[in-house]
């Protein structure tokens, strides 16, 4: 099990690819978000919230430009006023972050919606809801890794390096959610066109 790594590159890969030939506002956004990798979108969404000062999970056209920015996404004003007036379908001047960030995730189908379940249920062997570094140890096997084989890395430092695969950019806790899992595999599958062989890769990774 490697984190999908050479996944997520091909997946950068493509979402470069395709930017040049996509004009569609929201395309745009999600290509860029996917082009820094399978947690892009969840970064997007911490800089959401991070600009929800009342705790609303609403913003309104100023805070939605701000977290855009703030995160780093080149996106023309155009583009910034249609996609806020796409999603301000009550026209009350403000978005649900939320449903907003649902909506931008790449669509998956059924077959991989029920791969990446049965995955976390895989990982998550207490069954309490999250993946943590004790539940890695029955899951991921760190003998070979080769910073473990030099003494680089201990086996809990492994583990914690796995997690952060899945965590938002720059705000590890340890612990994966199944959303954040979820969020991960879903940035990975855009890369991958065929469902069987997303299937064959979610098994693989995980001993399923």
């Amino acid at each position: 099990m490697a984190g999908a790594s050479p996944y997520e590159r091909e997946m950068s890969q493509k979402a470069l690819r395709l930017l040049p030939e996509t004009s569609d506002p929201i395309e745009r956004l999600r290509l860029k978000c996917l082009a820094r990798g399978a947690t892009g979108i969840k970064g997007l969404g911490r800089s959401f919230r991070i600009m929800d000062d009342d705790r609303s999970k609403k913003l309104d056209f100023d805070e939605f430009k701000k977290g855009i920015s703030n995160c780093g996404l080149d996106m023309e004003p155009n583009e910034l006023t249609y996609m806020f007036q796409a999603f301000d379908e009550d026209n009350t001047g403000k978005i649900n972050i939320d449903e907003f960030l649902v909506k931008l995730r790449p669509p998956l189908s059924i077959s991989r919606q029920t791969v990446i379940q049965k995955a976390f249920q895989r990982a998550d062997r207490t069954g309490d809801g999250v993946i943590t570094t004790d539940d890695l140890r029955g899951v991921y096997n760190v003998k070979q890794h080769p910073k473990y084989l030099n003494g680089e890395w201990s086996e809990d430092q492994i583990f914690r390096k796995f997690l952060e695969n899945f965590e938002t950019p720059d705000d590890p806790d340890g612990v994966v959610t199944y959303d954040e899992f979820y969020d991960y595999y879903v940035g990975v599958s855009s890369s991958i066109d065929n469902d069987a062989y997303f299937d064959v890769m979610m098994r693989k990774e995980w001993q399923i």
